[in-house]
């Protein structure tokens, strides 16, 4: 499924969650992993700053190989990259050289996650910058990964009925017949609207693309949308939530920082994957925007 899989890292040991997430499905999937750290994130990821190398990558490189040596025993192909520059151009640069299909981020320095909700919001992060223009799903990883057989039972997706949210709504039909897992797509009611109408339009909208799907279900609640996605989270029992990164903005540099998909991913029980594109996942099947299956082998 992920065979190509990017994690940012620090020396510092804050983003073992993510790291210890991302060698698991490395070792599961068989995939390339890459474990890539700009410098002068110590700043924190939406720094600007940069390191200029006179030995200093070759040192930073050799205290994370050292850290975690015994997380990436049994992964194949694996490579440690420390590069000097802007930290959300340099991964995305690279996922775009390596044609990653998947970067996991976490909270990368300790003001980060002590300031998580205030400071991951702020114009300009990594983080945003990197959700915003990747090729690629990421997911943000604050709490350690179980890594089960089905790697995901029970999917929880979040649509605001934008373009970007189809998106989500698609990868997560897409992952639910993947893993044969439950999914609960759903929107959190707006103004003038009642509950079961946008259940309603969610089955109409929805309903036919994802066919196939297994416990597929439906849900519409009201209130901020950020918490009633994390309650709708913790009460389905999901271990993945998957979501477009933006809102109903339509211009990706115009769009909120501090978004919902912030706020969730760093509060989430489980994974939070921010989706904001449509591309097909690569399992040897790949399903249209529709939901059905075509014979074409899947690519990122």
């Amino acid at each position: 499924m992920f065979k190509d899989i990017i994690v940012g890292v620090t020396p510092t040991g804050i983003d073992d969650c993510a790291v210890r997430a991302a060698a698991e499905f490395a070792r599961k999937f068989e995939s390339k992993l890459y474990l890539v750290h700009v410098a002068g994130m110590e700043q924190g990821w939406g720094s600007m700053e940069t390191l200029e190398p006179s030995g200093e990558t070759a040192k930073i490189k050799a205290k994370i190989t050292e850290n975690y040596a015994e997380v990436l025993e049994g992964i194949a192909e694996k490579q440690i990259i420390v590069v000097p520059g802007i930290p959300h151009n340099e991964i995305l640069r690279l996922a775009r050289k390596k044609n990653t299909d998947l970067v996991v981020m976490g909270p990368h320095t300790k003001e980060y996650e002590e300031k998580r909700s205030k400071m991951w919001g702020m114009a300009g992060s990594t983080l945003e910058r990197v959700s915003q223009k990747a090729r690629c799903p990421v997911m943000v990883v604050h709490k350690d990964v179980v890594c089960k057989e089905p790697l995901f039972s029970k999917i929880l997706v979040a649509t605001d009925f934008s373009d970007q949210a189809e998106c989500a709504v698609s990868y997560g039909g897409q992952m639910a017949r993947q893993y044969k897992a439950d999914l609960t797509v759903m929107n959190v009611v707006e103004n003038g609207s009642s509950r079961s109408e946008i259940i309603g339009r969610l089955e109409d909208l929805y309903g036919p693309r994802l066919e196939g799907v297994s416990g597929c279900g439906f849900e519409a609640c009201r209130g901020k949308a950020s918490m009633e996605i994390l309650r709708m989270g913790q009460q389905s029992g999901a271990d993945l939530i998957v979501m477009a990164h933006h809102s109903k903005e339509r211009d990706p540099e115009k769009a909120f920082l501090g978004s919902t998909v912030t706020q969730v991913a760093l509060n989430a029980p489980c994974p939070t994957m921010s989706v904001n594109r449509h591309f097909d996942l690569r399992c040897g099947l790949m399903y249209d925007q529709s939901g059905g299956v075509t014979k074409a082998e899947a690519t990122a």
